[in-house]
């Protein structure tokens, strides 16, 4: 308790408390040469970073085909459904809806990785990246074959309840 006369005396003085304190809790000595530390004399200019430095002019855009043929190698390529989800992730995060090549590659790959729930989720993924719901119908007209053909039923006919229910985009 012999701090609190300290305290009420630094809270009630004009000075700042840290002056009350510093002067108080030990007596000035000057500094002597070999208690200083040695000062730094220069820095280097080049500063750290961990993400290397590349041209913005490097890349070219990519057309609408191009980015077609790219994913359609990609999901040819697919073995495991790490690879599946991944190329998914990475073909449906750009402002465009794939095209049905696409989506077709992106299916035999689900079929070939035996991965049901994610074809389902493609069909989902359609439907959100899509303007209006005609646009929706269209997409699965084109695709009812591939559908038909693989098995791969929409979430509308697997859980009719919770269309009903108002769980709709559109």
């Amino acid at each position: 308790m012999a701090f609190v006369p300290l305290i009420r005396s630094a809270a009630r003085s004009r000075q700042s408390p840290l002056k009350v304190f510093s002067s108080a809790a030990s007596p000035r000595i000057a500094p002597s040469p070999r208690r200083c530390a040695p000062a730094i004399t220069s820095v280097p200019s080049a500063s750290f970073t961990s993400s290397a430095v590349r041209p913005s002019g490097q890349y070219d855009e990519e057309t609408f085909d191009e980015f077609t043929a790219r994913f359609e190698k990609e999901f040819d390529k697919v073995d495991d459904v790490f690879d599946l989800q991944r190329n998914l992730n990475n073909s449906f995060c750009y402002d465009l809806v794939p095209s049905t090549t696409v989506i077709v590659a992106a299916l035999r790959a689900c079929r070939r990785v035996n991965d049901f729930p994610t074809a389902v989720r493609i069909f989902e993924g359609i439907k959100t990246k899509v303007e209006n719901i005609g646009q929706y119908e269209q997409y699965l007209e084109e695709l009812e074959p591939i559908r038909k053909e693989l098995g791969v039923e929409l979430r509308e006919t697997l859980y009719p309840d919770l269309m009903r229910r108002g769980d709709r985009k559109f």
